[in-house]
C-alpha cells in the first residue's frame, strides 16, 4: 500500500499525459517540452485520434485545443467524461472570448491556457494539476479504508488539497486538518473550541449560519455554498471558498478517538469540506468585467452602458422623471494621435477620461462608446438647464492643455445631447438622437453642445442616402468646380478665382457646399473630396495663367481636417507639382479658429507653405478671435472681410464700423484686404473709399464654370488689348 502511494504521488514523471491539437507543428513542440520535464507524453493529430486513444489506452492528464475541424475541442472533452472521467483536463487554444472560456470551465477543464503560452507558465500549470489530480486519487484510493485504519485518515484528511472539518452543535469547531494553515494562516489547534463564524468575513456571516442552520440539510442534502473566509493578519486578502457542510449521522460516527485540538468525537454534529476557488473566482471577476468595461479607461463599456440606461429609462417612466443622455466626441484627437503615436493617445484619453470623472454626479455614468466617443447618462433630471451646466462644465474642464511628455496638447469636445421622454422614449432612439446632435455640432465648428431637436431628425433620414450618393459620386467625377471672381477695387481686373465645389446631383440638380461639405467631414470623405477640386483647379487655373494671365491667383478653401493633418503640408505640394501649378499663384483660405486650435502646429505649417511662395489668407475674418498676436506672428499675407460686415453697410458710417477697424488694421499692417459678398453700387463705393484692394461678390457675378470664366478672361484680354 506504501509502494503504491508513493508511486501515484511521487514526480510527475509517472504521469500519462495526451496531447491534441490539429497542428501537428504545435502538437511536436508541447510533447518534445513535456518529455524533457519527464512526463510520458501521447500525440494526438486532430479529435477523432483523440478519441480512439481515449478508448485503448488511460491518461492522468489531457492538454486539448478547442479549435479542430470534425471534432472540437469541446467534443473531446465530452468523450473524456464518458470514458475516463478521472482524467484531468486542460485546455489550451487562442480562442480567448468569454463564452468560450466560460463553457471550457463548465465542461470540467482544470485550467484555461490562451496560445501563445509561455513553457514556464505551462509547465508549472500542468505541475500543479498533475499534483493536485494525484492528491485527489489519492483521497478517492483510501476513502474505503477509512473505518480501518485512524492513522491512515489522518494522511488523507490533512493531506487534501480542502479544508476538512467537523463542527460541534453550537457551531464550534471540533477539528481542522492542516490545510488550514497553508490557506488562511491559522493553527487547527487555535481555532477549535471557536465558532466558525471566527473565520467567516463579515459580510457572509449571516449566510454562513443560516446555511448550517437551514431545515432541510441532511447528509443526504447537504449544504453547499461559496463565501469568503477571513486570513490571519490584515495583509492577506480574504479568500472564497466553496463549503460543502452536512449533520453526521450518530451511527455513522465512532466515539472512541479523539479529535484534533481541545474537542472531542463524540461532540461532532457536522462535517464539511471547503474547497479554495478564489483563483477561478478572480478569473471569472476578470472575465466579467472585461465584458463590462474598457480595459484602458477602467470605465464601463458600451454594453454595460445601456444596461443602465434601460434601467434609468425604467425608473423614469414609473417616477415620471427625465433623464439625459449626452454623445461626447473629442475634437481633434485623431491629429494627436496620428502625429504622437497611438501610446500617447491612450495616454490623452486617460487623462480625459480622469476630468470628466471630475464632473459628474454621484449616479451618472460615463462610458467610452469606442475610439474618442463617450457616452454619458444622467438620470433624474429637472430641465435642459441642469444638462446645459454640467455640459458647460465638460466643455470648461477640457480646454486646459494636457501635457504628455514634453508635448502640450489641446482638444475640444463636441456633445450632443438627447433628453427622455422628448428626445426619444428607449434606449436606442436616445442614444442614436444624442449622437445626430453631435454631428450638428460638429458641423456648426465643433467644441460646443446642442440639444436634439426634430428638425435634425428630419436631415438625418436622407443621411445615409446622401452618404452613399457621395461615395458614387467621387467615383463617377459628379463634382464640378465653379469660380468666383476677386476683383482689383481701382482697375475693375480680375486677379484671382476663388475655387467653389458644387455637386452636379443625378436627381437633385446642382447642390452647394452647404448641402454636402458638413457630411464629407462627418464621413472623413473631405480629403478625396478635395483632392478631386484642387486636381482640377490647378488644371483650369494653370492652363489661364500659362495663356496670358501670369498675374492671375487661385484661392482654395480647406478643410480643418486637412490642416491639421500632420501631413498636410507635403500633401499640398505634392497635388500642386501634380499638376504642374507655379505655387506663387496659389493662395490657401483658412479661418482663425483652425489656427487657434494649435497655434504651434499651425504656425509651423504656414511658415513652410510661405517658404514656397504659397500665400495664406484669413477667411472670414472677424468673426473668429481677430488676434492680432497671431495676425503679427504669423506669415498672412490677405484678410478676406467677412460677408456679415459688408452688409451692414447701409445708411453710412456708424452701420460699418467694424469694416471700417478691420481696413485700417489691414493698412496698419500692410496686408491685402478682400472684402466678400459685395452686392451693390453703394457697398462697393463705399470699400474703394476706404482702400479695400480687392472685391467679390454678386456685384462681380456669382461663381460661374471654368468655360464662363474662359469666356470672361478672354473677353477682358480682348479689352486690355484693344485699349492698349
Amino acid at each position: 500500500m506504501a509502494s503504491e502511494l508513493t508511486k501515484r504521488t511521487s514526480p510527475s514523471e509517472a504521469a500519462r499525459i495526451l496531447v491534441v491539437d490539429d497542428e501537428p507543428r504545435l502538437v511536436d513542440a508541447l510533447a518534445s517540452l513535456l518529455n524533457s520535464c519527464g512526463y510520458d507524453v501521447t500525440e494526438a493529430y486532430g479529435g477523432n485520434q483523440a478519441c480512439e486513444l481515449a478508448d485503448t489506452s488511460h491518461y492522468d492528464l489531457a492538454l486539448i485545443d478547442l479549435r479542430m475541424p470534425e471534432v472540437d475541442g469541446f467534443a473531446v472533452m465530452a468523450h473524456f467524461e464518458n470514458r475516463q472521467p478521472e482524467c484531468g483536463i486542460i485546455v489550451i487554444s487562442g480562442e480567448s472570448s468569454f463564452t468560450a472560456v466560460s463553457r471550457a470551465l463548465r465542461r470540467g477543464a482544470l485550467d484555461y491556457i490562451r496560445k501563445p503560452y509561455d513553457p514556464e507558465e505551462l509547465i508549472a500549470t500542468v505541475k500543479g494539476v498533475v499534483g493536485k489530480q494525484t492528491l485527489l486519487k489519492a483521497h478517492e484510493d483510501v476513502q474505503g479504508r477509512l473505518e480501518k485504519s485512524e492513522a491512515l485518515h489522518r494522511y488523507i484528511v490533512n493531506s487534501s488539497p480542502d479544508i476538512v472539518f467537523m463542527l460541534d452543535a453550537h457551531g464550534r469547531f471540533c477539528f481542522i486538518n492542516s490545510k488550514i494553515e497553508s490557506l488562511l494562516g491559522y493553527k487547527p489547534a487555535e481555532l477549535c473550541g471557536k465558532h466558525f463564524r471566527h473565520i467567516l468575513d463579515d459580510r457572509d456571516v449571516a449566510r454562513g449560519t443560516y446555511a448550517l442552520n437551514a431545515p432541510d440539510i441532511s447528509a443526504d442534502n447537504p449544504r453547499t455554498l461559496e463565501i469568503r473566509l477571513k486570513t490571519r493578519g490584515s495583509r492577506r486578502a480574504n479568500r472564497y471558498f466553496e463549503v460543502t457542510a452536512f449533520p453526521i449521522a450518530p451511527q455513522s460516527w465512532t466515539h472512541n478517538s479523539n479529535t484534533q485540538g481541545d474537542g472531542s468525537g463524540h461532540k461532532a454534529c457536522y462535517y464539511g469540506t471547503a474547497r479554495d476557488v478564489t483563483e477561478r473566482k478572480e478569473a471569472e471577476a476578470f472575465i466579467n468585467f472585461q465584458a463590462y468595461h474598457d480595459l484602458l479607461t477602467r470605465l464601463p463599456n458600451r454594453a454595460l452602458f445601456k444596461d443602465r440606461l434601460e434601467l434609468a429609462i425604467t425608473h423614469a417612466r414609473r417616477a415620471k422623471q427625465k433623464l439625459a443622455v449626452m454623445f461626447l466626441d473629442l475634437d481633434r484627437f485623431k491629429v494627436i494621435n496620428d502625429t504622437l503615436g497611438h501610446a500617447m493617445g491612450d495616454r490623452l484619453l486617460q487623462s480625459v477620461t480622469q476630468r470628466l470623472e471630475g464632473c459628474l454626479r454621484k449616479g451618472d455614468t460615463l462610458s467610452r462608446f469606442g475610439g474618442d466617443e463617450f457616452t454619458l447618462l444622467l438620470p433624474s433630471i429637472h430641465g435642459k438647464e441642469d444638462v446645459s451646466q454640467i455640459a458647460r462644465k465638460l466643455i470648461k474642464t477640457l480646454k486646459a492643455p494636457f501635457q504628455l511628455d514634453e508635448h502640450q496638447v489641446f482638444i475640444g469636445v463636441s456633445i450632443g445631447i438627447a433628453v427622455y421622454p422628448e428626445a426619444g422614449s428607449n434606449m436606442d432612439q436616445l442614444i442614436q438622437n444624442a449622437d445626430i446632435a453631435m454631428y450638428h455640432v460638429k458641423a456648426r465648428g465643433k467644441d460646443s453642445y446642442r440639444f436634439f431637436s426634430e428638425s435634425m431628425s428630419i436631415d438625418s433620414t436622407h443621411r445615409l442616402d446622401l452618404e452613399r450618393d457621395l461615395r458614387m459620386a467621387l467615383e463617377r467625377s459628379e463634382l464640378r468646380v465653379f469660380y468666383q471672381p476677386q476683383v482689383c477695387a481701382s482697375t475693375n481686373r480680375i486677379v484671382g478665382l476663388e475655387a467653389l465645389v458644387r455637386w452636379q446631383h443625378p436627381e437633385r440638380g446642382l447642390l452647394y457646399p452647404r448641402d454636402f461639405l458638413g457630411l464629407a467631414e462627418e464621413t472623413k470623405l473631405i480629403g478625396q473630396l478635395s483632392e478631386q477640386v484642387l486636381n482640377q483647379a490647378c488644371k483650369d487655373v494653370g492652363h489661364w495663367v500659362r495663356s496670358g494671365h501670369s498675374d492671375l491667383r487661385l484661392a482654395v478653401n480647406l478643410s480643418p481636417i486637412e490642416v491639421e493633418h500632420p501631413r498636410f503640408v507635403e500633401t499640398l505640394i505634392e497635388r500642386i507639382n501634380a499638376n504642374d501649378f507655379p505655387p506663387g499663384n496659389l493662395e490657401i483660405e483658412i479661418t482663425e479658429n483652425v489656427i487657434m486650435n494649435d497655434l504651434e502646429q499651425i504656425s509651423q505649417k504656414l511658415r513652410e507653405l510661405a517658404s514656397l511662395n504659397v500665400r495664406i489668407a484669413i477667411d472670414d475674418f472677424g468673426t473668429g478671435y481677430s488676434s492680432l498676436n497671431y495676425i503679427h506672428r504669423l506669415p498672412i499675407h490677405t484678410l478676406k472681410v467677412d460677408q456679415s460686415f459688408v452688409k451692414a453697410i447701409r445708411n453710412g458710417a456708424d452701420d460699418a464700423c467694424i469694416v471700417n477697424a478691420i481696413v485700417a488694421m489691414a493698412h496698419g499692417l500692410k496686408l491685402q484686404i478682400i472684402a466678400e459678398g459685395v452686392e451693390t453700387i453703394k457697398q462697393l463705393e463705399y470699400l474703394r473709399a476706404l482702400g479695400c484692394h480687392q472685391i467679390q461678390g454678386f456685384f462681380y457675378g456669382p461663381a460661374q464654370s471654368a468655360a464662363d470664366i474662359n469666356n470672361l478672361l478672354m473677353q477682358t484680354r480682348l479689352q486690355n488689348a484693344v485699349s492698349g
